[in-house]
């Protein structure tokens, strides 16, 4: 999916498709991106950044093509009742947020039928029923984030942050209001610093991941760090109470640099009596307040058993793996990555759990016989990257478990797994839903139930 060939996907409100006597536009829904969507009279499609779904506007376009045009709002004729005032006085420049215009509510509601519409248009399915939104704090919640790093004299020096939307220019911003309120603080610190630096053309990005313990800021460096910089990089974390990390070269060469006696980057999963240790090249979950919501919902979809055997189908470090092992008697995680297979075993011998096993497995590839040389499982939990899990799904025989929970990050990949899940394999789609990982932003995060057999269980919805 890309900009040049949107997926549409509305669920659009009765007679506004037609041109509006005034030459504007009624918009119908909001797309995957956060845009607002109308059609013309001639029924032509167009997306317009910053429009919600009931809102009467104007607007320019600024790509066209055959079928559809990219527009931007020029004029808001009449607003929703969800339209809001975007907190962030950078918002509309910069490309981290596309939806601070929308009440969360709005933004919510929004994700919802987002996927609800990629499950009945892309996988020509429906959820035996809706589950509840899960959700948290629509700010301050961005614990880990990459920030770009430029010297840009037309500017006044060097520029930190995200980059600007629709272009490759960093945003000439000051604060984020999605980082905790410290790290955010800490951007026009940074500028200063690196603009000071003797290195400082040669530094690309610095990536932050906040924890309640230590936060650590990873240096990308394209040449070495001389001495007088690395006095100043000491200066900065006794200054503002951080940790610095350097990175020299791909993501295994991250070394800590100093402090070196900080607290480990770690996150709790108090529920399951659950310490979670990781580097900053290892992938955690940004959103540490929907985490362990995520968590608790999967584990009530998935009801391990004692004497169950579990899959855990790109498990990372351990995020689900762990907690399911607390409850089912055998639970194995395979995950792509080595580093984090090795990871998800120290944290297992850290957190005292002996009925869990990782392997490294290339999930993309996997096959039916390679599946089926796993052994039988019970049930399978996945938590595929955006691309998906179709290799698995497709793997899958007659021996497949009773119960699949798929936890997405991508509404579309999402929903072909699912059309082959239940038009192929002979699983029933039993429930489906949201979780606001990524407020402000028009990102998608959702987990499902998949049931084989005559009838699917009465899971009532729960609560997250």
């Amino acid at each position: 999916m890309s900009e040049t060939t949107p997926v549409i996907m509305t669920d659009r409100l009765e007679a506004t498709s037609a041109l509006l006597p005034d030459g504007s536009v009624m918009i119908e829904s909001i797309d995957h991106e956060g845009r607002g969507i109308a059609h013309r009279a001639d029924g032509k499609t167009i997306f317009i950044d910053g429009a919600i779904t009931g809102e009467q506007v104007c607007y320019s376009p600024w790509r066209k093509k055959e079928h559809f045009e990219m527009a931007q709002m020029t004029r808001l004729l009449r607003p929703s009742p969800m339209r809001t005032t975007p907190r962030c006085s950078h918002f509309g420049v910069c490309g981290g947020c596309s939806l601070q215009h929308l009440h969360p509510v709005g933004q919510v509601a929004a994700k919802q039928r987002v996927l609800e519409d990629s499950l009945s248009h892309i996988g020509k399915v429906k959820p035996g029923y809706w589950l509840p939104a899960i959700h948290g704090p629509a700010w301050e919640y961005r614990t880990r984030a990459r920030l770009s790093v430029k010297r840009v004299e037309k500017k006044g020096g060097v520029l930190v942050g995200f980059h600007e939307r629709k272009n490759s220019f960093i945003a000439d911003m000051n604060s984020c209001a999605t980082l905790p309120a410290r790290i955010s603080a800490l951007i026009t610190p940074l500028r200063k610093l690196v603009a000071s630096m003797d290195l400082c053309a040669a530094i690309p990005q610095i990536e932050v991941v906040a924890t309640p313990n230590v936060d650590a800021l990873v240096l990308r460096h394209m040449q070495p760090v001389g001495e007088t910089d690395q006095q100043r990089l000491r200066d900065f974390a006794d200054q503002h109470h951080v940790q610095w990390w350097l990175q020299s070269k791909g993501p295994d060469t991250i070394k800590v640099f100093y402090p070196t006696d900080s607290a480990e980057l770690a996150y709790h999963l108090p529920e399951y009596g659950l310490v979670m240790p990781f580097q900053p090249s290892e992938f955690t979950q940004i959103n540490t307040d929907i985490n362990p919501l995520l968590i608790r919902r999967a584990m009530q979809l998935l009801a391990p058993q004692p004497d169950e055997r579990i899959a855990d189908l790109f498990c990372g470090l351990g995020n689900f793996t762990l907690p399911i092992a607390r409850s089912a008697a055998h639970v194995t995680g395979i995950e792509g990555s080595a580093q984090l297979v090795a990871r998800a075993q120290d944290n297992a011998a850290r957190n005292g759990i002996h009925n869990a096993e990782f392997m490294a497995a290339n999930l993309f590839e996997i096959t039916p016989e390679s599946m089926a040389a796993l052994g039988k499982f019970n049930k399978i939990l996945l938590d595929p990257p955006r691309d998906g899990a179709l290799a698995v799904v497709q793997a899958l025989g007659n021996d497949a478990p009773e119960r699949i929970v798929y936890v997405s990050c991508n509404p579309a990949t999402l929903a072909r797994d699912a059309e082959v899940l239940v038009h192929q394999k002979g699983y029933q789609l039993v429930c489906a839903g949201i979780a606001n990982m990524f407020p402000q932003t028009a990102h998608v995060e959702s987990i499902t139930l998949f049931q084989r057999g005559q009838s699917t269980p009465d899971h009532p919805a729960p609560s997250p």
